[in-house]
């Protein structure tokens, strides 16, 4: 069974982007790629995965930037949607789909495409909110970064009951996997 997993980074005041949605921040940290909690080991189990279109835009600026839409080649060769209501450009070849659709609509597409792999909500913070208000997100996987911004987007913008699954120091960070606690029915 698949698995719909919040995996992201953070500041320690809790924060995954400046007030300008910029990760600076991050990229000035030490990391082991084969240290706990490590993307290479997180990304070998995902089937699908989800965005906002902040993320997407921060993706195509940051990725592409200076280049020809031509010379743009998507990081991820699996499935992806991203949660948006305007027309956002289209890496050519990738399987990007925009989707103004309701959550539980797009999960069950997405748990589809990703067979017995899992679903990554790769960000920002409210999507993954708006994929735990309706029980549709089962873990957050969080790297603590020794900063704070003061201001920023929000790590998760809502109350979500969480159980400390795993912690380990992954270079710089403080690298956690917490099971979402589902409220008794």
């Amino acid at each position: 069974m698949s698995l719909t997993q919040y995996y992201t980074a953070t500041t320690l005041d809790g924060f995954i982007a400046d007030p300008d949605n910029s990760l600076d921040w991050l990229f000035t940290r030490n990391r082991q790629e084969d240290g706990p909690l490590n993307y290479g080991d997180f990304i070998a189990g995902v089937g699908a995965l989800a965005m906002g279109s902040t993320t997407y835009e921060w993706i195509l600026d940051h990725e592409f930037a200076g280049k020809d839409p031509v010379e743009w080649k998507w990081p991820y060769d699996i499935p992806c949607w991203v949660f948006t209501h305007r027309q956002l450009p289209v890496v050519a070849d990738s399987r990007i789909e925009l989707t103004s659709a309701d959550i539980a609509t797009v999960h069950k597409e997405m748990v589809e495409a990703a067979g017995d792999r899992n679903v990554w909500i790769v960000g920002g913070g409210d999507l993954a909110g708006q994929f735990a208000d309706v029980g549709l997100l089962d873990e957050v996987i969080v790297s603590i970064a020794p900063v704070t911004l003061g201001a920023g987007a929000p790590l998760l913008p809502r109350r979500i009951e969480l159980r400390l699954d795993e912690l380990g120091r992954n270079g710089d960070f403080a690298s956690a996997r917490f099971s979402v606690v589902r409220p008794p029915a």
